[in-house]
């Protein structure tokens, strides 16, 4: 690999994540074709049933695809699913050469993509700054490696790790550059989750407030014995919400279905729902990102679960004091060996608040 290709796939990489908002459930994908050391053609895929980013490209590139080397972010399809394959497009574009970040993980292509450009002589390469392509799209890579979206849960709290007075007044913790990063977070995720204890507690709108995004991720609600008020504010705002239950009475469901809400039995679990199921169902939907905002009861039930894929804390510079509520609720340790241990991933500056990203120590990334 030369210099020239790093820059060409930074470049294709630089194009995908203008699809960060947009191209869910779909991958996001950036492609820049180079004939005799200049662009001749790029694009990005930018939403689920247009052109993929590869077929942007060559739109762009006309005659001059011939013979072009094709920087890709993720291995062509090769499979017709709502567009049909690209990799058609690009041996009938007469490219010479596919340069492609990383093989594509779901299970109709995983490969077959660059095989058939090989078979037909085209020139291919693969794994040229992958980890930069896998870091776009995890929760893809995951629902497809794994059968469950990526799960990143959210939490905000005092210096002294509180997330609000005992009274349960938490508005704002924060200020209002850590609230828009949250809306940029949401934003990405396919789906924004929270439990009934919020609902009752804050009546979240859990939308996306930027007026450059106009996709509404699906919005869940987990609600074991289906509390929920049918004039919840969520219910109120465009887009779809999803109820998860244990509650089967379809004459309890009736209301909160009339008021637009979808509504899936799942079994309890302990002092709430199965969270494997959930995540089962919200897979079955084609979620990538769940993105989840809670308390410290339902926060402690996902990490108990080992289901936390990433954590966000948003620390403000501020203190509740020790009768303020705390960060997760946990089993009491008897022994220091029992403690959950997180690696720091980032901790940078958001206003004047701080941003810790962190993983369970344990965590192995999928293959």
């Amino acid at each position: 690999m030369s210099a020239a290709d790093y820059r060409w796939m930074a470049r294709a990489l630089t194009l995908a994540r203008r699809g960060l908002y947009s191209v869910d459930p779909n991958p996001r994908v950036g492609c820049v074709l180079v004939r005799e050391g200049a662009i001749v053609g790029e694009g990005w895929h930018e939403r689920a049933g247009e052109a993929h980013a590869e077929v942007i490209a060559l739109a762009a590139a006309g005659r001059q695809a011939r013979g072009a080397t094709v920087y890709v972010t993720l291995e062509p399809c090769c499979h017709y699913g709502r567009t049909p394959p690209c990799t058609e497009a690009l041996l009938q574009a007469g490219v010479a050469r596919v340069a492609a970040a990383m093989r594509d993980p779901n299970p109709q292509v995983a490969g077959q993509g660059l095989a058939i450009l090989r078979e037909a002589g085209v020139a291919v390469d693969c794994g040229l700054l992958e980890a930069e392509a896998r870091a776009l799209n995890p929760g893809f890579i995951q629902r497809m490696t794994q059968g469950r979206p990526f799960v990143r849960l959210k939490l905000a709290m005092s210096l002294d790790g509180r997330t609000a007075l005992a009274s349960g007044e938490s508005q704002w913790l924060t200020g209002e550059a850590a609230r828009q990063d949250v809306q940029r977070l949401r934003a990405r995720s396919s789906v924004i989750l929270t439990g009934i204890g919020t609902v009752l507690a804050d009546d979240p709108g859990l939308n996306v407030r930027l007026p450059e995004v106009s996709r509404q991720p699906l919005r869940v609600i987990l609600d074991s014995d289906l509390r929920t008020p049918p004039t919840a504010r969520t219910l109120q705002l465009p887009g779809s919400v999803l109820i998860f239950t244990a509650v089967a009475d379809l004459d309890r469901q009736a209301p909160l279905q009339q008021a637009g809400a979808d509504i899936v039995v799942v079994r309890r679990a302990g002092q709430g729902l199965d969270l494997p199921a959930v995540l089962a169902e919200l897979a079955r939907r084609e979620g990538n990102e769940v993105h989840v905002e809670c308390g410290p009861t339902l926060a402690g039930a996902w990490l108990q679960a080992g289901l936390v894929d990433e954590l966000l804390i948003y620390m403000a510079p501020l203190l509740l004091g020790d009768r303020a509520r705390g960060l997760f609720q946990l089993p009491a340790l008897t022994r220091m060996s029992e403690r959950t241990e997180l690696d720091v991933l980032e901790m940078r500056a958001v206003g004047k608040d701080w941003r810790l990203r962190l993983r369970p120590t344990r965590y192995r990334e999928p293959a």
